[in-house]
């Protein structure tokens, strides 16, 4: 299993340096799959996450929009020690749905800006739902994505900025799962060699990012958008009717 999830590790980071989400929520999703606990797949996750996430940074150290983050990280940072001890009474079914939603909106970015979400309010709202649903589903990179679409940046500053503010907010999540008994090195044996593979993954990721065009990207992360949504919903509704 360890073999099986380092590949795994690092496909979904190879995908994130190149798309700047779906990753972390592919990777998740795995860990859920091969049976492994809430309280153990969610710290888990975070700690391989966040080297995802601050290698991409480093990656794209120059590409960053500072100005953006600091609204975000106001809902990102604190809410996850409010929402972290509420991990084992969560229902998986129904936050699928509602991921499943928000994931679906994601595909077409303009509702944050028909909503007037494309200002400081919409950073705020972006930092919330990162806040709440991080340490609840893991991945919450699609989940916020709209926010930052719907921006007029160009596909390096959406990956660096958004990877700024994950990397924040699956730090606080480690801290906040430590402090509600969930260690992330309870699986240490995972963690060290999926950490390791990941940040190769950005690495490879980056260097393929030079060779996709911009407009190639918007399509790639639609369509993960959209394969997401379908299976998360899919998934949802099936077992909250069981």
């Amino acid at each position: 299993m360890i073999i099986a999830l380092s590949l795994v590790a690092l496909a979904t980071a190879v995908i994130s340096a190149m798309a700047g989400m779906g990753g972390g929520m592919i990777l998740i999703g795995v860990l859920f799959a091969v049976g492994l606990a809430p309280a153990m797949a969610l710290p888990l996750h975070a700690g391989v996450q966040l080297a995802s996430n601050g290698s991409r940074c480093v990656a794209y150290r120059h590409d960053i929009k500072w100005s953006a983050l600091g609204l975000f990280l106001l809902g990102a940072i604190p809410v996850p020690f409010i929402v972290a001890p509420l991990v084992a009474a969560a229902d998986p079914d129904l936050l699928r749905l509602v991921m499943a939603i928000f994931i679906a909106l994601g595909v077409w970015p303009a509702w944050a800006q028909w909503l007037r979400m494309d200002g400081r309010g919409g950073l705020l709202v972006a930092g919330a739902i990162a806040g709440i649903m991080g340490p609840l589903v893991g991945g919450i990179g699609v989940l916020v994505a709209p926010f930052f679409l719907a921006r007029d940046w160009r596909r390096e500053n959406v990956i660096a900025t958004m990877a700024v503010g994950q990397a924040c907010g699956h730090a606080a999540k480690i801290v906040a799962f430590s402090l509600a008994g969930y260690s992330v090195l309870a699986r240490w044996d995972l963690l060290v060699p999926m950490v390791l593979v990941s940040i190769a993954g950005t690495l490879i990721g980056r260097r393929l990012n030079d060779y996709v065009p911009e407009r190639v990207f918007r399509i790639v992360v639609r369509v993960i958008l959209i394969a997401l949504a379908l299976k998360l919903g899919f998934d949802g509704f099936r077992g909250w009717l069981a």
